[in-house]
């Protein structure tokens, strides 16, 4: 199964699929198609793309994520054209690795590479782009890897100097929410309270350092 919202992409990696002995069950636009076809059509491996509508943000890969938790034996390769580690740790967060692939658009260097990709991965491989590798094994030494990515992205809103109710309206949360997101982040972080140092910019320090 194809999730991709760019239409000449999608049809391109049907067309290669098919091309090497795969049957395409269902190639789809958006995420929340993708998770309609996948418990239609039980496919034996899920490819697809992390930013896709409707939210034009990571729903392909939350997608894909619900699916894994679903059903923990689904593979899933990632064909992306960002490089985001803290996707990659998300998707290998799940628990058992067998089964996942992350892999750069742009450096996908021979069809016949991406074809033996996609036949490892559907075998339980785990297949990581050596870019990717680099940047998790850098993660390890970041103090920021133990936040969510909707943590991040609340932190990413802070060092821009937004207030609780700006971040809200940005992110299309509650105030509430908000103050919930930066507790845990304060206390992932494991900033101290004293009478010295704000933590709210401690935080966005250490987000720039990062």
């Amino acid at each position: 199964m194809v999730a991709e919202d760019s239409a000449l992409m999608r049809e391109g990696l049907v067309g290669v699929l098919t091309r090497f002995g795969h049957r395409v069950c269902a190639a789809v636009g958006d995420a929340d198609a993708l998770v309609v076809a996948a418990g239609e059509h039980r496919p034996d491996l899920v490819l697809t793309d992390i930013r896709m509508p409707p939210g034009q943000g990571d729903d392909g890969l939350r997608a894909a994520v619900a699916l894994r938790r679903d059903r923990p034996d689904l593979p899933i390769l990632v064909l992306s054209q960002y490089l985001e580690q803290s996707y990659a740790a998300h998707l290998l967060d799940l628990g058992d690795q067998r089964g996942i692939g992350y892999l750069l658009k742009d450096r996908v260097a021979a069809v016949t590479e991406f074809a033996d990709t996609v036949v490892r991965v559907a075998g339980g491989g785990t297949v990581l782009d050596p870019e990717v590798v680099r940047q998790l094994l850098r993660r390890r030494q970041d103090p920021l890897n133990r936040l969510t990515p909707r943590e991040r992205e609340v932190l990413a809103l802070m060092a821009e100097g937004r207030s609780n109710a700006a971040i809200a309206r940005a992110l299309h949360v509650s105030v509430a929410a908000v103050n919930k997101h930066i507790g845990s982040i304060l206390q992932r972080l494991g900033l101290p309270v004293d009478g010295d140092a704000h933590r709210r910019v401690l935080a966005v320090l250490a987000y720039l350092r990062n």
